[in-house]
């Protein structure tokens, strides 16, 4: 059988959902909707951290780091399918795989550790509040995202050098929709067991210790709040996490099933679903979410859409 490098290759071909033709047009629907929200939603978020001085805070200015790399990854991710779609090509060169799939895994990457850096963030808050202002400053917060940046992108480096080099059968199709790692490998002809332990081994750098880290920043976070005396407090406490909870559910949930799971269980139709979410639905929430459960947001959005023609249509989504 043919053996080339991916130097070799001009072009690869997508197969997309032509598995399901009947849903296929409603798939391209809805992750075109999720598209245009994740990019206005984040947009939205971007914005009013920057032009509203209330929301110059380290939260909203992680909040505006992690609503910049959904933006681009959602765009790595989807812009190229829905090209495909309706142009009907499903293709991509070789430079444009290889870029897709380096963006992908960097911007996914740098999430990790930016969600975990905001938990810290919200047990430095929580639990010592007086030295809040002192811990967080502005320093240490342009340090932490720079400190996720560069490791998301390097990281994500090492794991698309590690495929690049690897020889690749005569089939350049590739059962996805996108240049997603894993999918990319069933292309390749030789042994790949190096690349998947260099993928291990950042996968668990990027996936369980960081959700360890956050599970302990909660469990001081609630050890604490339990030991708030007023309902309010308390309240007002677990509203400030409840939004970063929830996104790191989400976000966390759907990289660990793609990324972990037994090889038994590894199933192609599976994972594009699930990339689906990964890269559409948990983008698109994240705005959703964090202005939903937070006033200040809200407010925020309002006073910047208000002299908007179409700010009335928009507001209503926020509420």
């Amino acid at each position: 059988m043919f053996q080339g490098n991916w130097t070799s290759v001009t072009k690869f071909f997508f197969l997309g959902f032509t598995s399901y033709p009947k849903v296929e047009i409603i798939i391209f629907v809805l992750c075109l909707l999720m598209y245009l929200i994740t990019f206005l939603g984040n947009i939205i978020i971007i914005s009013i951290s920057i032009l509203d001085s209330r929301l110059h805070t380290p939260m909203y200015f992680f909040l505006s780091n992690l609503s910049f790399l959904d933006i681009w990854y959602t765009s790595s991710a989807l812009t190229p399918m829905l090209t495909n779609f309706v142009t009907g090509k499903n293709t991509i060169s070789f430079s444009g795989c290889a870029a897709q799939m380096y963006f992908s895994l960097a911007m996914g990457s740098t999430e990790c550790v930016l969600l975990s850096m905001m938990a810290y963030d919200r047990y430095v808050a929580i639990c010592n509040p007086l030295r809040y202002p002192i811990i967080m400053n502005k320093r240490i917060c342009l340090q932490i995202a720079a400190g996720s940046w560069v490791t998301g992108c390097l990281t994500a480096l090492v794991e698309t050098t590690s495929v690049l080099p690897l020889s690749l059968c005569g089939n350049n199709i590739i059962n996805h929709f996108t240049c997603e790692i894993l999918a990319v490998l069933k292309l390749v002809c030789v042994d790949t067991s190096m690349a998947q332990l260099i993928m291990l081994v950042i996968s668990i750098l990027l996936l369980p210790m960081p959700m360890l880290l956050i599970c302990i920043s909660y469990a001081f976070i609630l050890s604490n709040i339990l030991r708030i005396s007023s309902v309010d407090g308390r309240s007002k406490a677990f509203s400030t996490c409840a939004s970063h909870l929830t996104v790191v559910v989400l976000f966390y949930g759907t990289a660990l099933s793609m990324y972990l799971k037994p090889s038994a269980v590894d199933s192609q139709e599976v994972d594009k679903f699930m990339a689906l979410i990964y890269a559409g639905l948990t983008p698109m929430l994240n705005p959703i979410i964090y202005s939903l459960r937070n006033k200040e947001v809200k407010g925020a959005v309002k006073k910047m859409l208000i002299r908007n023609p179409f700010g009335t249509f928009l507001i209503s989504i926020f509420r």
